[in-house]
């Protein structure tokens, strides 16, 4: 038997923004750790993007703050996640 998770509306349209779509058996724990890649990935990318000179110091704290807003799940805790998801079991198919 496995874990059926059901993420609520809000979250899924947040994630799926970002190309993120788990199913039901996906655990809220490793659709979190992807995002956080994901952010870590792109956090990264704007610090190259400053220092090569795209866009003035003075902006990165805004390009900061734009990235957390489009991560706001990640605010969540890994614990909340799971709570916010509940959780169940699949039977296998008989």
């Amino acid at each position: 038997m496995s874990q059926v998770w059901t993420y609520p509306p809000e979250l899924v349209e947040a994630i799926g923004r970002l190309g993120v779509a788990p199913k039901p058996e996906t655990p809220p724990r490793f659709v979190r750790d992807h995002l956080s890649e994901l952010y870590r990935y792109e956090i990264r990318a704007l610090k190259m993007r400053l220092l090569a000179g795209d866009f003035p110091k003075v902006d990165y704290v805004g390009h900061v703050i734009a990235l957390r807003k489009k991560y706001w799940p990640l605010s969540f805790t890994p614990q909340q996640w799971e709570a916010l998801c509940g959780h169940g079991t699949l039977s296998p198919p008989e």
